[in-house]
């Protein structure tokens, strides 16, 4: 195994609630998850694309795979937990608004499992109105920003910059 090296450790018992790290999380988190849904809605519609030509191809037998479109779903799960639990620590949104996921813990990246988890929490919270919204009031009690979805999963959203 490849010895690589780890951003500074985090001590979250002394990690101070007015850190630089995470002033402004929660509104570039929203501008992150534009632009997310925005990558994800060109990879649905290359799907689609491939389905209709696949369909010209097969003279119509292909076009039963649009029934299965609804399963793309799970590419907003995979999506975080490839781009999140890799190397840059976050997804593509969160990069152009210079935001990465760590363990507050040690400061070390997430694994694949615990963003994909992450993931699942957000879009079942985001699918009942009531608990995203009290989702997202802790994060704005909260001095360090975080989530009810990002204490469940032991992640921290910080400015990467």
């Amino acid at each position: 195994m490849v010895n690589r090296p780890y951003p500074p450790t985090i001590d979250y018992n002394t990690f101070p609630a007015d850190s630089r790290l995470t002033d402004g999380v929660i509104a570039r988190r929203f501008w992150a998850y534009l632009i997310d849904l925005l990558v994800i809605a060109l990879w649905v519609v290359l799907i689609s694309i491939g389905i209709f030509f696949l369909g010209l191809i097969t003279l119509g037998l292909g076009w039963g795979l649009f029934f299965a479109l609804p399963l793309t779903a799970l590419i907003f799960i995979v999506y975080n937990a490839v781009t999140i639990g890799g190397p840059n620590q976050a997804t593509v949104g969160m990069r152009s608004m210079g935001l990465r996921v760590i363990d507050p813990s040690t400061g070390r990246r997430v694994s694949m499992l615990a963003a994909a988890v992450h993931a699942l929490f957000f879009y079942v919270a985001i699918s009942t109105f009531l608990l995203w919204a009290c989702d997202v009031l802790v994060g704005f009690i909260r001095n360090d920003g975080r989530f009810i979805r990002d204490l469940l999963t032991g992640m921290m959203i910080v400015r990467s910059e």
